[in-house]
């Protein structure tokens, strides 16, 4: 496992969480998304030798971190800049308690973003191994 890599790779995610607290609107953010996921996957593809779903799966493990991290610590600022998420948010599972609403929630899409990243790696060690060939 390259971890070195990794890290590097889920500074993007650290960068797309200040992002979306202050200035990258939810409308935006899934097309930022699909941009970092495809350059993480490249680079995964052209840097590591193998476990390249791993190394995608990694780095947004990594970037769950950054991001509820970021949510968690600028919540205020997130909520004022978001409020249809502030508006979903009271109607979940303790409205009461939005940050640990975000602490519980956020492994879960790091999960489910780790999978579709991974994919991407995996789908990308296999063109770019061809076009080398």
């Amino acid at each position: 496992m390259n971890w070195n890599l990794i890290f590097k790779l889920s500074l993007l995610g650290l960068v797309m969480a200040i992002g979306t607290v202050y200035f990258i609107p939810s409308s935006v953010e899934p097309f930022c998304w699909l941009i970092i996921f495809i350059v993480c996957a490249y680079v995964i593809a052209k840097k590591c030798s193998g476990r390249y779903f791993l190394h995608g799966f990694m780095v947004s493990v990594f970037n769950c971190v950054w991001i509820t991290a970021a949510h968690i610590l600028l919540f205020d600022k997130y909520i004022a800049n978001h409020p249809s998420e502030a508006a979903m948010m009271s109607k979940m599972p303790l409205p009461d308690s939005p940050k640990l609403m975000m602490l519980m929630t956020g492994p879960v899409v790091g999960i489910a973003s780790g999978l579709v990243l991974g994919l991407f790696a995996f789908i990308a060690s296999k063109i770019i191994k061809k076009a080398a060939a």
